[in-house]
């Protein structure tokens, strides 16, 4: 059974209510995205705010606004916020994207987002955890997260996204579409030789080549130097 908790070093997740409970993955997109410069940064599909809490101890300037449809976990996450050291930095929308989008927000630098990505597969019977992983019509779509980041970044602003390798094709063809364009990508693989596990790809509106990097969680049975200095602001055990 999971911990109704994830202690980090400056702040905890409580995750009961969650579906998706704090991942490996996860911390990885939180911690490898480029917000240095952000002002203001959005998390769709914040959760347990995870990626909204490690954008706010990353970047002590930058206001967080996440969006949550599951009202569960809308209420954890905002719970997770108030006991954060960051709270006045950051604020939740209970809402579905399409409610938030038509509130007309200020457009953002950044965008966050650990989006659905079984497209296909079975669903599981929990149904709160089938809609965090699996799209279908009822939830958030990959063209409809394209579009929005289209829609409300900056001219310079960046979406950043973790899926599966398969998945992220998808999901590059309709970035494409709303005209956003891959610009980094970090390859997260278990460990040499293993497959790809998750692209993070940062997009933008000016298309250019494509710079990719690779991360290993381990190497030698333990995490890899790459990954503790990644994670080591984060992790207890780092």
């Amino acid at each position: 059974m999971a911990n109704s908790y994830f202690q980090f070093k400056q702040f905890r997740i409580e995750q009961s209510e969650c579906a998706m409970k704090v991942s490996t993955d996860a911390c990885v997109l939180g911690a490898a995205a480029d917000i240095a410069m952000a002002q203001r940064i959005l998390d769709i599909g914040t959760g347990t705010g995870l990626l909204a809490l490690m954008a706010a101890q990353r970047n002590k300037a930058a206001t967080i606004e996440a969006v949550e449809l599951d009202p569960a976990a809308a209420s954890q996450a905002t719970e997770n916020f108030r006991a954060s050291p960051w709270a006045p930095r950051l604020r939740l929308h209970a809402q579905a994207l399409a409610e938030f989008a038509a509130t007309s927000p200020d457009p953002f630098d950044h965008i966050l987002c650990n989006p659905p990505f079984f497209r296909h597969s079975l669903r599981p019977p929990d149904a709160q955890r089938a809609t965090a992983r699996h799209t279908a019509p009822d939830t958030l779509s990959f063209l409809e997260l394209a579009q929005f980041a289209a829609d409300f970044l900056t001219m310079q602003g960046l979406l950043t996204v973790l899926l599966p390798p398969p998945e992220m094709q998808h999901f590059e063809r309709d970035a494409t579409h709303a005209g956003l364009f891959p610009l980094t990508r970090l390859v997260l693989r278990h460990r040499i030789g293993s497959k790809p596990l998750r692209h993070i790809t940062a997009f933008g509106k000016q298309p250019q080549p494509v710079q990719t990097q690779e991360l290993l969680v381990t190497a030698n049975d333990e995490y890899s130097p790459d990954f503790q200095a990644l994670l080591g602001p984060f992790y207890l055990a780092l």
